[in-house]
């Protein structure tokens, strides 16, 4: 089975986007980031995303992500698949963080049940079928529209870039890199659109 163990953020201001991540979203080791010279405009074709228990859960983390540098570019709101936002990060980032549930349950605030790096991809079939090739283990496939793999701590799904977008809430255009690293046991590779793999401790 593909493990994705951490991703790799790359920015300006490492040390500014380390504490936005670890302390406002309280995601750890699980996101690093690096200073890089590598350039980017608009979307840079992934999110990342907290899936988290209810409301309550999204609005405590769009409340810590603004105050802590965040844009909201997308307010929590109800939806048909249940309520959830969108942040800028102060690196760039797009993080969504969403809920299946439109009630409160409970949940402790800062809850995540799961961390999903989310492509954006040109076509999903042929990305999805370059992952299976490499050996990742497919937990969910909607034809042509969507794919999500089994990879550990750090989920993996991908989407055509546009239909990512639009469901962030912002716009599809963009160029340059995007100034992601996926650390896992792939090792080194990059996939049909870009994105790039790292060996663990690189």
């Amino acid at each position: 089975m593909t493990t994705i163990t951490q991703l790799l953020l790359e920015c300006d201001d490492p040390e500014t986007a380390d504490r936005f991540y670890s302390e406002a979203l309280g995601l750890g080791d699980r996101i690093r980031t690096r200073a890089t010279e590598r350039s980017s405009t608009g979307f840079r074709g992934a999110t990342v995303s907290l899936v988290v228990p209810d409301p309550g859960v999204v609005d405590g983390f769009m409340a810590a992500g603004t105050a802590a540098g965040a844009r909201a570019v997308k307010p929590a709101t109800r939806n048909l698949f249940g309520y959830g936002g969108t942040l800028l990060a102060p690196d760039g980032t797009v993080v969504t963080v969403a809920t299946s549930s439109k009630k409160p349950t409970g949940a402790a605030p800062g809850t995540v049940d799961e961390l999903v790096l989310q492509l954006g991809v040109a076509a999903v079939a042929p990305s999805k079928e370059f992952y299976v090739a490499c050996g990742t283990e497919v937990a969910q496939s909607y034809g042509r529209k969507y794919a999500s793999f089994a990879t550990g701590p750090i989920s993996l799904a991908l989407l055509k870039r546009s239909s990512l977008a639009k469901a962030a809430g912002v716009a599809a255009e963009g160029s340059g890199s995007h100034r992601l690293a996926i650390v896992g046991d792939l090792g080194e590779l990059t996939d049909p659109d870009g994105f790039r793999w790292e060996a663990p401790g690189l």
